[in-house]
């Protein structure tokens, strides 16, 4: 009679503990759909709103990548934000296998990045980027990838080269490729010159001396503790995420 008690007693326990998991799945996974839908809306209105701001975004690659980076991630946590509330609601074990397996492949994706990151780092430095520069970049005008994604940062964080105007010296392609210029029209194009873009693309004196790789670090130099702080946060919660998709998924009879 007493093992009879006991063993109703924690059937019941087990019950109570897996409704209680279910529920906070269906409450976290109910924010992550929320948070999903939003970054699709910013996403969708920025790239089809009338009022030009479409037009602004287009014209700066670093803000159109960012608008298709915002949609891949609101598309991403509003799947998710739907398997985990419909597996969870509806105590569905395929759904919940889905969202197990689809926060797997993003969990192990950042890992594969992280550590490539670290593989990789000294192909971060200083040296790498000039040498990158000198050998590839050639000019304002030029419709190559390499070149374009220069242009654009240059433009955005308002610098000249890796280190300063000097990278582009005789033995960089850009001078081979255009040797009446000792610096690109990137480096001249701003409202404020005190002197002729006729002069400052002679290299008399440009206006962006500052090096980018300088402007990069300090501009980022801001937000890394917060992205380190965040990154670790989103990394815990995939993690509570998978084990709480698991005891579900083994609780459901």
């Amino acid at each position: 009679m007493g093992q009879g008690e006991a063993s109703t007693r924690g059937t019941r326990m087990e019950g109570d503990c897996l409704s209680c998991i279910k529920y906070l799945m269906f409450i976290f996974n109910f924010f992550i759909f929320l948070g999903g839908s939003f970054l699709l809306g910013v996403g969708i209105w920025v790239l089809v709103d009338p009022s030009g701001f479409r037009e602004i975004v287009a014209a700066n690659p670093l803000l159109f990548t960012g608008v298709y980076a915002i949609l891949i991630m609101g598309g991403m946590l509003f799947l998710l934000g739907f398997l985990g509330c419909c597996g969870a609601i509806r105590e569905n074990k395929c759904l919940l296998l889905f969202f197990f397996m689809l926060i797997l492949i993003i969990f192990l994706a950042e890992l594969a990045v992280a550590i490539l990151a670290f593989i990789f780092r000294e192909h971060l430095t200083r040296d790498y980027f000039t040498k990158e520069l000198k050998t590839h970049y050639q000019g304002t005008n030029s419709t190559d990838v390499f070149t374009s994604t220069w242009n654009a940062i240059m433009t955005t964080f308002d610098c000249c080269g890796v280190n300063s105007a000097e990278d582009f010296d005789d033995h960089s392609l850009f001078r081979r490729l255009n040797p009446s210029r000792l610096v690109p029209e990137v480096c001249c194009q701003r409202n404020d010159l005190m002197i002729s873009k006729e002069e400052c693309l002679k290299g008399i004196m440009p206006i962006r001396n500052k090096g980018c790789y300088s402007a990069v670090v300090d501009y980022f130099e801001t937000y890394i503790y917060m992205a380190g702080a965040l990154a670790i946060v989103v990394l815990t919660i995939e993690l509570f995420a998978m084990v709480f998709a698991m005891c579900l998924f083994r609780g459901i009879q």
